[in-house]
């Protein structure tokens, strides 16, 4: 028997919030619950987070969520959702986060992807032009070139994962940190979760033909990319940019590293909400 179609469903027991408040639902994608968050007002802007997914709000958001209504669906096997294991190729995560945005509401809305979301969010709008308005691209992955290659951010030590990622290594451990009250093992599993995932799509080089359908993508595309990107190299940019089949416009963000939207919140979420204007 197929699997349901994606559904919304509120939170059990949760009261109504203001719009200022942070809002939580849920999406069944291939059977399993996939969390969503919610916040600000305004036309819906979709968020596909990066390497670790979204285990807690982070400021790069609020910003976002000042103009429009911001919402961050978690991606299978990410922070707030299971069901990676059931994604055996490209064509699996492709369907699964076409549901997952029409599930969320998503649909035909403007889209940010960063890193591993930015990868999918580029596959959704060559492959379901309708599905993407307008898109940024947060240091995507999808291409590689052996000349100047993409790092193997599943070969480092753990300890060295930090500056692989971030320009602001201190942030990014205060944003993988636990949040007070919660199961620190629980809490680690769900990370290291999010690592599985993202290697059982973009092992062993992020590479997965992306280069072969960007013409495809007709959706005006922002580019941003830290200066200091040590996991994916800047020069990606122009690499995307010359692949893409519409509109493009790149920013470099001065000292922000591979997660840009948690180095340097304020430039990259002006520079989003100056390009979706």
């Amino acid at each position: 028997m197929a699997p349901a179609p994606a559904r919304r469903e509120p939170h059990p027991a949760a009261p109504a919030r203001p719009v200022n408040a942070l809002r939580e639902s849920w999406v069944r994608v291939g059977g399993e619950r996939c969390r969503v968050w919610e916040k600000g007002a305004g036309a819906p802007l979709g968020f596909l987070a990066g390497l670790r997914g979204l285990p807690r709000w982070i400021p790069f958001l609020d910003r976002l969520a000042e103009q429009r209504r911001v919402v961050a669906p978690s991606l299978p096997g990410f922070p707030g959702a299971r069901g990676h294991a059931a994604l055996d190729d490209l064509s699996d995560w492709v369907a699964a986060t076409l549901d997952l945005l029409e599930g969320a509401g998503l649909e035909g809305a403007d889209l940010v992807g960063a890193s591993v979301g930015g990868c999918l969010a580029a596959e959704v709008a060559a492959l379901s032009r309708a599905t993407v308005r307008r898109l940024a691209l947060i240091a995507p992955y999808g291409l590689f070139d052996e000349g100047e290659p993409v790092a193997d951010a599943w070969a480092v030590r753990h300890s060295e994962l930090p500056a692989l990622l971030s320009a602001e290594p201190a942030a990014l451990e205060a944003f993988l940190a636990p949040e007070e009250g919660a199961d620190e093992a629980e809490w680690e599993i769900a990370l290291t979760r999010a690592s599985e995932a993202a290697a059982r799509l973009l092992w062993p080089t992020g590479d997965r033909g992306l280069a072969k359908r960007l013409h495809r993508v007709q959706a005006p595309t922002l580019l941003v990319w830290g200066s200091a990107d040590r996991l994916i190299p800047p020069s990606y940019a122009k690499r995307f940019a010359g692949g893409l089949g519409g509109f493009c416009e790149v920013r470099e963000i001065a000292g922000a590293g591979h997660m840009a939207e948690l180095d340097r919140p304020d430039a990259v979420a002006d520079a989003v909400l100056r390009f979706l204007g």
